[in-house]
Protein backbone atom coordinates (compact mmCIF):
# COMPACT_ATOMS: atom_id res chain seq x y z
CA UNK A 1 0.00 0.00 0.00
CA UNK A 2 1.70 2.98 -0.84
CA UNK A 3 2.09 6.31 1.17
CA UNK A 4 -1.01 8.02 0.31
CA UNK A 5 -3.37 5.20 1.20
CA UNK A 6 -1.42 4.61 4.53
CA UNK A 7 -2.32 8.37 5.24
CA UNK A 8 -5.68 7.93 4.71
CA UNK A 9 -6.55 5.18 6.29
CA UNK A 10 -4.77 5.56 9.35
CA UNK A 11 -6.38 9.34 9.58
CA UNK A 12 -10.21 8.63 8.91
CA UNK A 13 -10.43 3.97 9.54
CA UNK A 14 -12.62 1.98 7.90
CA UNK A 15 -15.45 2.76 5.52
CA UNK A 16 -18.99 2.78 7.45
CA UNK A 17 -21.57 1.27 4.59
CA UNK A 18 -23.61 2.90 5.94
CA UNK A 19 -22.32 6.43 5.29
CA UNK A 20 -20.47 5.83 1.84
CA UNK A 21 -21.67 6.08 -1.03
CA UNK A 22 -20.34 5.01 -4.99
CA UNK A 23 -20.48 7.59 -7.23
CA UNK A 24 -19.95 6.49 -10.45
CA UNK A 25 -19.75 9.03 -13.02
CA UNK A 26 -21.19 9.42 -16.66
CA UNK A 27 -20.93 5.90 -17.76
CA UNK A 28 -22.33 6.00 -20.68
CA UNK A 29 -21.63 3.49 -24.09
CA UNK A 30 -19.79 6.82 -25.97
CA UNK A 31 -17.36 7.27 -23.27
CA UNK A 32 -16.95 3.12 -22.38
CA UNK A 33 -17.59 0.91 -25.48
CA UNK A 34 -15.66 0.60 -28.27
CA UNK A 35 -18.29 1.84 -30.80
CA UNK A 36 -18.40 4.86 -28.84
CA UNK A 37 -18.25 8.44 -30.08
CA UNK A 38 -15.65 9.37 -27.80
CA UNK A 39 -14.20 6.21 -27.02
CA UNK A 40 -10.81 5.91 -29.89
CA UNK A 41 -9.64 9.21 -27.05
CA UNK A 42 -9.25 7.49 -24.03
CA UNK A 43 -8.99 4.10 -25.47
CA UNK A 44 -5.24 3.75 -24.60
CA UNK A 45 -6.10 4.40 -20.91
CA UNK A 46 -8.85 2.44 -20.80
CA UNK A 47 -7.31 -0.98 -21.91
CA UNK A 48 -4.21 -0.80 -20.33
CA UNK A 49 -5.61 0.08 -16.69
CA UNK A 50 -8.43 -2.37 -17.24
CA UNK A 51 -10.85 0.02 -15.91
CA UNK A 52 -14.27 -1.66 -17.22
CA UNK A 53 -13.25 -4.68 -15.12
CA UNK A 54 -12.32 -2.51 -11.74
CA UNK A 55 -15.46 -0.04 -12.24
CA UNK A 56 -17.27 -3.82 -12.28
CA UNK A 57 -15.14 -5.07 -8.99
CA UNK A 58 -15.68 -1.68 -7.27
CA UNK A 59 -19.80 -1.75 -8.19
CA UNK A 60 -20.07 -5.23 -7.27
CA UNK A 61 -18.15 -4.97 -3.74
CA UNK A 62 -20.14 -1.85 -2.91
CA UNK A 63 -23.70 -3.95 -3.97
CA UNK A 64 -22.46 -6.67 -1.54
CA UNK A 65 -21.37 -4.35 1.54
CA UNK A 66 -24.46 -2.55 1.10
CA UNK A 67 -23.18 0.76 0.09
CA UNK A 68 -25.64 3.15 -1.55
CA UNK A 69 -24.54 3.57 -5.46
CA UNK A 70 -25.59 6.69 -7.45
CA UNK A 71 -25.23 7.26 -11.06
CA UNK A 72 -24.20 11.15 -11.53
CA UNK A 73 -24.57 11.68 -14.65
CA UNK A 74 -23.98 14.24 -17.85
CA UNK A 75 -26.36 16.26 -19.84
CA UNK A 76 -28.06 13.88 -22.45
CA UNK A 77 -27.31 15.56 -25.60
CA UNK A 78 -29.87 17.33 -27.52
CA UNK A 79 -29.72 19.88 -30.60
CA UNK A 80 -29.12 22.82 -30.06
CA UNK A 81 -28.21 22.88 -26.70
CA UNK A 82 -26.48 25.64 -26.66
CA UNK A 83 -27.50 27.88 -29.18
CA UNK A 84 -28.62 30.50 -26.84
CA UNK A 85 -26.25 30.45 -24.28
CA UNK A 86 -24.22 33.64 -23.26
CA UNK A 87 -20.57 31.59 -22.88
CA UNK A 88 -20.86 28.08 -23.89
CA UNK A 89 -16.74 26.22 -23.31
CA UNK A 90 -15.51 25.13 -26.25
CA UNK A 91 -15.98 21.98 -25.03
CA UNK A 92 -19.79 21.68 -24.76
CA UNK A 93 -19.72 23.19 -28.13
CA UNK A 94 -17.49 20.28 -29.15
CA UNK A 95 -20.01 17.39 -26.97
CA UNK A 96 -22.76 19.38 -29.13
CA UNK A 97 -21.81 19.20 -32.62
CA UNK A 98 -20.78 15.67 -31.90
CA UNK A 99 -23.85 15.21 -30.28
CA UNK A 100 -22.23 13.32 -27.67
CA UNK A 101 -24.12 10.86 -24.89
CA UNK A 102 -27.55 11.96 -27.57
CA UNK A 103 -31.11 11.29 -25.66
CA UNK A 104 -32.39 8.32 -26.77
CA UNK A 105 -29.99 7.12 -28.56
CA UNK A 106 -27.38 3.96 -27.35
CA UNK A 107 -24.72 6.51 -26.78
CA UNK A 108 -26.29 7.89 -24.09
CA UNK A 109 -27.20 4.36 -22.34
CA UNK A 110 -25.27 3.22 -19.62
CA UNK A 111 -22.69 0.17 -20.65
CA UNK A 112 -24.49 -3.18 -19.80
CA UNK A 113 -21.75 -4.42 -17.83
CA UNK A 114 -22.48 -1.43 -15.62
CA UNK A 115 -26.44 -0.93 -15.33
CA UNK A 116 -28.15 0.43 -12.40
CA UNK A 117 -30.46 -1.62 -9.86
CA UNK A 118 -33.68 -0.65 -8.49
CA UNK A 119 -32.20 0.14 -5.42
CA UNK A 120 -29.46 3.08 -7.19
CA UNK A 121 -30.10 6.23 -7.40
CA UNK A 122 -30.13 8.35 -10.54
CA UNK A 123 -28.85 11.91 -9.78
CA UNK A 124 -30.15 14.74 -11.73
CA UNK A 125 -28.12 15.16 -15.08
CA UNK A 126 -25.17 17.76 -14.89
CA UNK A 127 -24.82 20.21 -17.61
CA UNK A 128 -20.58 20.85 -17.33
CA UNK A 129 -18.32 18.69 -15.40
CA UNK A 130 -19.59 19.08 -11.71
CA UNK A 131 -21.84 16.32 -10.39
CA UNK A 132 -23.31 18.83 -7.78
CA UNK A 133 -24.83 21.94 -9.57
CA UNK A 134 -27.76 22.48 -10.34
CA UNK A 135 -28.27 18.30 -9.46
CA UNK A 136 -29.83 16.47 -6.54
CA UNK A 137 -26.59 14.95 -5.56
CA UNK A 138 -25.81 16.69 -2.67
CA UNK A 139 -29.85 16.17 -1.32
CA UNK A 140 -29.49 12.88 -1.86
CA UNK A 141 -26.63 11.88 -0.02
CA UNK A 142 -27.62 14.21 2.93
CA UNK A 143 -31.01 12.35 2.78
CA UNK A 144 -28.86 8.85 2.83
CA UNK A 145 -26.71 10.35 5.44
CA UNK A 146 -23.69 9.84 3.62
CA UNK A 147 -20.55 11.64 4.32
CA UNK A 148 -17.70 9.75 2.32
CA UNK A 149 -17.77 9.38 -1.52
CA UNK A 150 -15.83 6.72 -3.41
CA UNK A 151 -15.58 8.27 -7.40
CA UNK A 152 -15.12 5.95 -10.46
CA UNK A 153 -15.38 6.50 -14.06
CA UNK A 154 -14.82 9.56 -16.80
CA UNK A 155 -12.99 11.75 -17.32
CA UNK A 156 -10.53 11.99 -14.60
CA UNK A 157 -9.27 15.31 -15.36
CA UNK A 158 -13.20 17.14 -15.65
CA UNK A 159 -15.63 15.49 -14.36
CA UNK A 160 -14.24 13.20 -11.57
CA UNK A 161 -12.25 16.22 -10.83
CA UNK A 162 -14.79 18.95 -10.43
CA UNK A 163 -17.32 16.60 -8.85
CA UNK A 164 -14.67 15.40 -6.22
CA UNK A 165 -13.23 18.89 -5.75
CA UNK A 166 -16.74 20.07 -4.75
CA UNK A 167 -17.44 16.92 -2.62
CA UNK A 168 -14.49 18.23 -0.52
CA UNK A 169 -15.38 21.86 -0.30
CA UNK A 170 -19.05 20.46 0.94
CA UNK A 171 -17.39 18.56 4.09
CA UNK A 172 -17.42 15.25 2.23
CA UNK A 173 -14.67 12.82 2.84
CA UNK A 174 -13.56 11.77 -0.98
CA UNK A 175 -11.91 8.74 -1.89
CA UNK A 176 -10.24 8.91 -5.62
CA UNK A 177 -9.99 5.05 -7.59
CA UNK A 178 -6.60 5.31 -9.56
CA UNK A 179 -8.09 2.75 -11.77
CA UNK A 180 -11.23 2.94 -11.83
CA UNK A 181 -11.07 6.04 -13.65
CA UNK A 182 -9.67 7.18 -17.07
CA UNK A 183 -8.27 10.00 -19.62
CA UNK A 184 -7.64 11.08 -22.69
CA UNK A 185 -4.42 10.85 -22.14
CA UNK A 186 -1.53 9.61 -19.24
CA UNK A 187 -0.74 13.45 -19.14
CA UNK A 188 -3.92 13.91 -17.97
CA UNK A 189 -4.29 10.96 -15.56
CA UNK A 190 -0.85 12.02 -13.96
CA UNK A 191 -2.68 15.48 -13.54
CA UNK A 192 -6.11 14.38 -12.11
CA UNK A 193 -4.15 11.87 -9.39
CA UNK A 194 -1.18 12.38 -8.58
CA UNK A 195 -1.06 17.03 -9.87
CA UNK A 196 -4.93 17.79 -8.41
CA UNK A 197 -6.11 14.78 -7.04
CA UNK A 198 -3.76 15.33 -3.31
CA UNK A 199 -5.15 18.50 -3.31
CA UNK A 200 -9.06 17.49 -2.11
CA UNK A 201 -8.73 13.97 -2.30
CA UNK A 202 -8.50 12.70 0.99
CA UNK A 203 -7.29 9.03 -0.26
CA UNK A 204 -6.34 8.09 -3.43
CA UNK A 205 -6.06 4.38 -3.72
CA UNK A 206 -5.94 1.76 -6.32
CA UNK A 207 -9.16 -1.14 -6.95
CA UNK A 208 -7.39 -3.80 -5.18
CA UNK A 209 -5.92 -1.04 -2.11
CA UNK A 210 -10.07 -0.30 -1.78
CA UNK A 211 -11.39 -3.62 -2.10
CA UNK A 212 -8.83 -4.80 0.88
CA UNK A 213 -10.16 -1.72 3.00
CA UNK A 214 -13.58 -2.33 2.44
CA UNK A 215 -13.47 -6.36 3.32
CA UNK A 216 -11.43 -5.72 6.37
CA UNK A 217 -8.42 -7.23 5.17
CA UNK A 218 -5.77 -4.19 6.07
Amino acid sequence: MNKQTNDGFARYGRYDSKRTGLLIVDPYNDFLHPDGKSYSRSKEVIEKIDLLKNMSTVMRAARELGIQILYVPHHRAEPNDYKYWKYPTSTQLSTDERQLFAKGSWGGDFHQDLSPTPNDIIIKEHWSQNGFINTDLDFQLKQHDIDRVILIGMLANSCIEATGRMAMELGYHVTLITDGTAANSWEHMRAAHEINGPTYAHAILSTKELIHILEGKI
